[in-house]
């Protein structure tokens, strides 16, 4: 019958048009996806034989109908591939608490669910996250802050955040409004999030860009980084140093990291660093200065970030300073009063170092 021929000739065209098994399989991209199709449309019949009823031609342009659809849902899938990402620019959105976890007596680790648990942040590497929430006297209040986790965590966020509870210090007797609310939500409370929002975004291999507000776009690259960093100003640090030191990214930028606090219960996240320089000793060195350090046992500095203090631990012996630049992050008279004037004494220009 019409139609057992009709079906014969479609498997025979199909038998014919298979591709080779390959042993392994790469990975999909567009001209790999469309390239065997052209072989098959290049020996294709003429469509004036299709009109005049010729059998294999009908199959054929059939067949080649069905490929066509296929073809274009790959190609859709490849334009619009990816898993989505989480965060608005320009709009806030309302993301519920999972996990509150104490970091310190006035430390917490909050957790935040994304979307979907396949949504990943989308967040690029030195940029922030703007939260907001809306006062009992009606007022928003808003404040950024760098997440700790990122991509490699689907379906969720994570932040450190110190709290800063009022009547503990004098020059702030109302304590951080926006941090003593994340202390009081609880497990499926909500905060509104929007992103990105930062002036320096990391591209992998020592590659950045800087983008002051008011001036253009600038492109660096650094061979080692030397990291200054104050209390909760670790967090995009950390952020910078977690692209670089990741497995399979190729980077080989080399890190030294200047860490202030005011007492060793107030170092942040120090597991995670001191796993960076146990796995990667040859790119990585720490060092530590507090205000008030204990009273034995305690090998790292003491007091305010100095020139000498930066010279000997953040410089390698004989390291080139023209391809070193230093990221900063911190409370902004340490910065403004003990760090800028002390690099400034050690020789680095304007372009050479960043304040988050």
């Amino acid at each position: 019958s019409s139609a057992r021929i009709l079906h014969q000739h479609t498997a025979s065209i199909i038998c014919n048009h298979r591709p080779k098994r390959a042993a392994h399989r790469p990975k999909m991209s567009t001209a790999g996806t469309v390239a065997p199709f052209l072989g098959v449309l290049a020996k294709a019949p003429t469509v004036e034989a299709a009109l005049a009823g010729d059998v294999e031609s009908i199959a054929f342009f059939g067949l080649t109908a069905a490929i066509a659809t296929i073809v274009a849902a790959i190609l859709f899938k490849l334009a619009n591939g990816g898993p989505p990402t989480a965060m608005k620019k320009d709009e806030f959105q309302p993301f519920a608490l999972i996990r509150k976890e104490e970091v310190s007596h006035d430390t917490r680790r909050f957790t935040f669910a994304l979307q979907t648990p396949k949504t990943i942040l989308g967040l690029p590497i030195g940029q922030h996250i703007t939260l907001r929430f809306v006062g009992d006297d009606g007022k928003a209040v808003q404040r950024s802050y760098t997440p700790v986790t990122g991509d490699e965590t689907p379906g969720e966020v994570t932040f450190v955040i110190k709290v800063y509870k009022a009547g503990v210090h004098p020059k702030f007797p109302e304590g951080g409004k926006m941090s003593q609310k994340l202390d009081s939500l609880k497990i499926g409370d909500t905060m509104d999030m929007k992103g990105p929002k930062g002036h320096m975004t990391y591209l992998g291999k020592g590659n950045f860009t800087v983008k002051p507000m008011g001036k253009p776009l600038s492109e660096r690259s650094a061979k080692h980084f030397c990291m200054i960093a104050g209390g909760t100003g670790i967090t995009p640090c950390l952020q910078v140093m977690q692209a670089i030191f990741k497995e399979g990214s190729g980077d080989k930028t080399t890190v030294s990291l200047l860490y202030a606090n005011q007492t060793e219960d107030d170092i942040l996240v120090r597991e995670e660093l001191e796993a960076f320089a146990k796995d990667h000793p040859d790119r990585f060195s720490i060092h530590y200065t507090l205000d008030r350090p204990p009273a034995e046992g305690w090998k790292y500095s003491t007091g305010f970030i100095s020139k000498d203090m930066i010279e000997k631990h953040l410089l390698p012996p004989g390291s080139d300073q023209s391809k070193t630049q230093v990221l900063m992050c911190g409370p902004p008279p340490m910065l403004k009063f003990a760090c800028i004037p002390a690099l400034t004494e050690l020789g680095f220009k304007d372009d050479q170092f960043f304040s988050f």
